[in-house]
Formats: structure tokens, sequence, C-alpha cells
């Protein structure tokens, strides 16, 4: 049996009985970024949907890191965002300012005239020109991995219109008019378990659930407004791609980890601001991804070495995947990054591989 098929079988069974593994999978999220030169390039010529919409620059920019440092997953470039046209939401995102929604969701008229995805294909097919090319291009050598935002995050951003460090509109449609929320959040659940499973169709081999703005609900709300709607995700798409993996990861996780352990996903994705032991106490066997404090990459690089090595033991050596707790942020210089892919590696219970380990280190 060759090691990455032994590493997908530890993963499969509870931590107590694993044996030591051999290496502990890598990637970073943000991945594709304006701290790389090369990205620069692109981002200071085109616009973001330009980028990530023409498949040609969408595929050049995910592959760019994967060409530089050598991560065991590369992650499509594209944005959580990218669906909702295909829905009837537009959205720009706006040098400096982020993502703008122009007619925010605001009543249930609004979100019943919303239309399903249908035809992915046609509506997206640049999501699935790229996840191909990216898989034709890595081959074996790395795990493809695609990704959405959560039903949450995604009517955030609806209802929003645009990041508001207090969700105040969100929060008092919440409080005021819930089944206007619960319809809209019922709506993209559908439909992003359709966009998940074209993105598996088109080649990615394992997909990501992004709940970015989980810190903006205490643990009651997440328990009502996200989780639920993720496991109906997670199910959607199980039904008919099961052996799928999915890492279910929300930003501001801390103090729900007791509800995050009730997600099927196949692995938990833990930010930087949670203690990596104490979230692997709570969340017992469950295999993690995580958790260095992206910031650590701006510091020396002793201080990144020590940043892998503290995590990587608190995280123990089976059923982890390392990474950053947020993403890559534009000021963090490549060679930092360069570094720490290259001292997860070099880590006690690393090897070097020549197939990924990223897809079968999270079945």
């Amino acid at each position: 049996m060759c090691c990455c098929h032994i590493f997908q079988q530890q993963l499969r069974m509870p931590l107590s009985v694993h044996a030591e593994a051999e290496r502990t999978p890598v990637w970073l999220m943000r991945q594709a970024g304006r701290y790389m030169k090369a990205f620069r390039e692109y981002s200071d010529k085109y616009s973001f949907r330009e980028r990530s919409e023409t498949t040609d620059i969408a595929l050049k920019l995910s592959l760019q890191p994967w060409e530089a440092f050598q991560p065991d997953g590369v992650i499509m470039f594209s944005d959580i965002l990218t669906p909702l046209p295909a829905l009837g939401i537009e959205f720009d995102v706006i040098k400096g300012r982020g993502p703008i929604i122009e007619i925010p969701i605001r009543s249930m008229e609004q979100v019943q005239a919303l239309t399903p995805l249908e035809d992915p294909q046609k509506k997206l097919p640049f999501v699935q020109e790229t996840l191909s090319g990216i898989r034709s291009e890595v081959g074996n050598q790395a795990t493809v991995l695609g990704f959405v935002g959560t039903p949450w995050t995604l009517a955030a951003y609806c209802v929003e219109g645009r990041a508001d460090k207090h969700c105040t509109k969100t929060k008092t449609m919440m409080a005021k008019n819930p089944a206007v929320l619960h319809a809209l959040l019922s709506h993209l659940t559908s439909n992003i378990a359709d966009y998940v499973c074209y993105q598996i169709e088109a080649g990615a081999q394992v997909v990501q659930l992004f709940d970015s703005w989980a810190h903006h609900l205490n643990p009651s709300q997440f328990a009502t407004f996200s989780l639920p709607y993720v496991e109906e995700v997670i199910q959607r798409v199980r039904t008919r791609h099961p052996d799928t993996p999915i890492i279910f990861h929300a930003n501001g996780g801390t103090g729900k980890h007791h509800l995050m352990k009730t997600s099927t996903a196949n692995v938990i994705g833990l930010d930087w601001r949670c203690d990596m032991a104490l979230a692997r106490q709570t969340l017992e066997d469950r295999p993690v991804q995580g958790n260095v404090d992206p910031t650590v990459l701006l510091g020396p690089q002793d201080g990144i070495a020590q940043a892998v090595q503290d995590c990587m033991e608190a995280a123990g050596s089976q059923g982890h995947i390392l990474n950053v707790g947020d993403g890559v942020t534009p000021n963090i210089p490549e060679e930092n990054v360069a570094y720490f892919v290259r001292m997860a590696t070099q880590q006690a219970h690393s090897r070097n591989m020549t197939e990924s380990d990223m897809a079968v280190a999270v079945c």
C-alpha cells in the first residue's frame, strides 16, 4: 500500500488508533494573492472580476503559488460571491472598498424573485475551465481545491450590500423579519450545493466551505442561522459525491467548536484566534485544519519556524492539515510564505512526496 493510501486509512479511523502519520499536508488560505509580485502584475492591470472570470488569467493566478512554493493544495482563484450573479444578485469588487452589491436583498419579494443556478456550465463556464485546467496542470502532484461561501456568509453580504463590521442590517432582519432571512438562506443553500457539485465535476478534489462572517454570530445564532444550512449543503453534496472531502472553516469559530463538532464535514477549519490544543480537546477525533496566525509571516523566519512547530505539535501528527488561520495578507513577504511551506515539510513527521496527500488527508 502506498503512503498516501496509508494516510487516507489513518484519517478514516478515530485518532486514538492512528499510527504515526508520515506527512502533514500544507497549503494557505488566500494562497493566490497580492503578496506575490507576479499576482500584482495582473491585479494592477485587470479588475477582480476580469481576473477571476477570465479562464487564462484565473488559471495562471491559481498556479502561481504552487509553481513558486509547492504547497500540497492548489485552490482555485475566485471569490465566494462568484455564483451570485447566476442567482440574480449582481456584485462588483471595488479596489479599496471590497465587494459591493448595489441592490441588497431586504424583502421577501426580492428573495422570491431570485433565480436558481440551474445551468452552471452556461452561467459560470470559467469555473469549470479553471478547475479542469488546474487539475490538468498539477496532475497527482497536488490536490485541487474548490471553495464556496456558506449560506450565512453569502446571505449577510446580500443583505448588507458590503462589508459591515457590525452586520447591522442583517442582525435587524434576524430580529424583526427572520422569515425573510431564513427564506434567503434556504434559496442560497440549495444553489450553493449545486455549485459545489459543479466544482467537483469540473475537477475539484476537495471543497472548502468558508463561513467568513461567522464571527458576527453568537453561538445560539450560529446554531440557528449558519450551522443547519451548512449541514444541508454537505448532505446535498454527499448525495451526489459521497467520496469528495469537505472542509468547513468558520472565521470566528472560537466559542463555537462544541457546535462545529456536530458538523459532518470531513475537516474542521480553525482560525488563528483559538488554541489548537484546546480545540483538539473539544473536537476530539475530528480532523482539523489550521491555524498559524498569518501575521507571524510578517516576522523573522525563526519565529515562523517556531509557529509551525508549535502548531504541528499541538495538533499532533494525525488528522491535521497545516494552514494559516486566516488568509495571507498583501504585505507578507513572498519568501516568508516559501519558508512557511518549507518548514512544514521538514518537520519530524514529514517526508518527500511524489503524490498529493492533501485529498487523502481529509477523507
